[in-house]
């Protein structure tokens, strides 16, 4: 067996197997093993083990292999091993820490409240890579309606060249069909046919269904202050027509029935004939269910909802612009976003714009911000883990408008960040809030990449000002929430403390590798030179008669190394004393009559 092989087995051993590991990380250059009973462990046995350069116990059962370098393929190898499967090893993932979050609110207190919101993320997450894309399209077309090279892209009322009319289509294909999409999710989510619920919500986005509010029969009414047509079917069912695309709440509610009648239909229909005849009943059921009743149910949800939010926004603007991005920090973790998101996409489609984005972006941009300023810190600490993760957040925010890896990765696990983070949030909030407001024609997510989208007044009428507002808000916001954090950090001063000591032991333990290693080169180096070879000439250290003077940089008591009670410095101080006994014996070998005879 080899030593790459041997050595993680030796090690799991030497600790007293799996049964006495409680968790396992590493750092830079250690093992880190929190154990059951770390009293029986022979320290001097363990750094006898190939490819272990010492070994640290600590307090509290904590004990420490300085493996150097080469730690995290050590780590991995002793993670691989079968009996390592139940042992517990990393910190918390993203999803535990969303999890934790969760758990601490009304989700974590009523079952069904955690279940409802987990259907509406549910819904919608998969679709964030379609809107993504979308929202650059919308973001290109912005910029040129700003810059006056084509008129209001965003009203379909507009006629468009055939060139730009094209190119318009490429981000509305994603919302008006968006209810398709969301059927698709939601029914796969309560384990119906995700194809069934598909085809069930596409009958009322079909042109035809539409054109039933043109025949003769049709009759106009008012109701919610929106007018709105009907048409008597089979001679006295009367059917609401609407435009469906673009709405949220009906595909919701189709879902939410379809699941469960699903359910029922497979507990009635044999086995052998279900693929056919489940999926005719619950089309038989729910078609008509949906464009008779809760499709337009759905409808007057989504429009009330909206409404409700549009006069809080006309009573005070200003307050408006201040809530939105200091609740939105609370409700990301939740997951209760989401509907406030579908309120988003049912302005636009029923305004034509949007006033909830807007201070939404002094939100993101803050969270954005409070991340730039952990990578900051991170990097003048030599913090290398939390560097990449703060990076690459960063990234996923600046580029693609994405909070969730900055808010799970970085900002839920350290709590002096969110106090920061809000900061930020209302001083660009105060900025919009005090112009009335920033409005947009589209629903985007909002990065750097978005910002031309905002050229919205608080009326929804195009200014050019409206994007210098947006982007002074956003910007404010990210420097207010980073420099923040760069000035107080984000971990507590005890946190600190021990971050700084791990990585004093990773460089002492570098160290120690690099003397090791110089050792045995040096070593090889002394075997291929001649026993014969002359000693190198003595020089002085002084000039004869001279009085040198060195300054101590420090006060203290001078001591020998060999009194260090720290293991690391001992076993460095033997590599030293070995490696100076190998340079001796090399340079001056033994007198020839001196050295052992061969024979047998």
């Amino acid at each position: 067996m080899t030593t790459t092989t041997s050595a993680p087995e030796a090690i799991l051993a030497a600790v007293g197997g799996p049964e006495n590991i409680t968790h396992l990380t590493h750092c830079a250059t250690r093992l880190r093993f929190q154990l059951v009973d770390a009293s029986a462990i022979d320290t001097p046995t363990v750094e006898k083990i190939p490819g272990v350069m010492g070994a640290v116990p600590q307090s509290g059962e904590r004990y420490q292999i300085i493996i150097g370098g080469t730690v995290q393929s050590m780590y991995e190898s002793i993670m691989a091993l079968p009996e390592m499967k139940d042992i517990g090893a990393k910190a918390a993932s993203n999803d535990d820490v969303k999890a934790a979050a969760r758990a601490g609110g009304i989700r974590g207190k009523f079952a069904w409240v955690d279940n409802f919101f987990e259907f509406l993320s549910d819904s919608f997450r998969p679709l964030i890579g379609a809107l993504l894309g979308a929202s650059i399209f919308i973001t290109f077309m912005a910029l040129m309606g700003t810059l006056g090279v084509i008129g209001n892209w965003a009203d379909p009322r507009v006629t468009l060249t055939p060139s730009w009319a094209f190119l318009n289509l490429t981000w509305r294909s994603v919302f008006y069909f968006l209810p398709l999409m969301v059927a698709y999710n939601a029914s796969k989510k309560l384990g119906a046919d995700p194809w069934v619920g598909f085809s069930v919500m596409a009958v009322t986005m079909l042109p035809g269904f539409a054109a039933l509010g043109t025949v003769d029969q049709a009759t106009s009414m008012t109701f919610m202050g929106s007018e709105i047509t009907t048409v008597k079917l089979f001679g006295a069912l009367p059917l609401t027509i609407f435009d469906y695309g673009s709405q949220v709440f009906p595909p919701l509610l189709l879902a939410a029935v379809l699941g469960p009648l699903t359910k029922g239909l497979k507990k009635i229909i044999p086995a052998d004939i279900q693929l056919i005849f489940v999926p005719f009943f619950a089309m038989l059921i729910m078609i008509p269910l949906t464009s008779f009743l809760l499709g337009p149910i759905g409808v007057y949800v989504g429009a009330w909802l909206a409404n409700l939010l549009q006069a809080i926004n006309n009573i005070s603007p200003f307050i408006f612009c201040i809530i939105i991005p200091l609740i939105y920090p609370f409700m990301v973790p939740l997951g209760l976003h989401w509907p406030i998101n579908a309120i988003m996409l049912l302005n636009i489609n029923n305004n034509g714009y949007d006033f909830i984005q807007g201070p939404m972006g002094a939100w993101n941009f803050a969270c954005f911000g409070a991340t730039a300023g952990v990578m900051i810190v991170a990097m003048r600490h030599k913090e290398r883990d939390m560097r990449v993760t703060a990076t690459g957040a960063l990234f996923a925010g600046l580029v693609g408008g994405i909070s969730e890896p900055s808010l799970y990765g970085i900002h839920l696990r350290f709590k002096r960040i969110y106090p920061r983070m809000l900061v930020g949030c209302v001083l660009g909030g105060i900025i919009q809030g005090i112009f009335g407001g920033v409005t947009t024609h589209a629903f985007v997510f909002t990065s750097l990449l978005t910002i031309p989208a905002f050229n919205g007044d608080a009326t929804g009428a195009d200014s050019t000002s409206s994007i210098v507002i947006y982007g002074v808000s956003v910007i404010v916001s990210f420097i207010v929430a980073m420099t923040l954090v760069i000035l107080s950090d984000y971990r507590t001063p005890e946190e600190r403390a021990e971050i700084d000591k791990t990585n004093a032991e990773n460089e002492a333990d570098l160290a120690l590798e690099t003397s090791a290693a110089s050792g045995e080169e040096a070593a090889s180096d002394g075997d291929a030179q001649t026993a014969d070879a002359p000693a190198e000439e003595v020089k002085p250290a002084l000039v004869p008669g001279a009085v040198t003077e060195v300054p101590a940089p420090l006060t203290g008591t001078v001591m020998p190394l060999e009194d260090v009670t720290d293991p690391v410095q001992h076993r460095q101080v033997r590599l030293r004393r070995d490696h100076r006994r190998r340079r001796h014996h090399h340079r001056h070998p033994p007198h020839p009559r001196h050295r052992p005879g061969r024979g047998g």
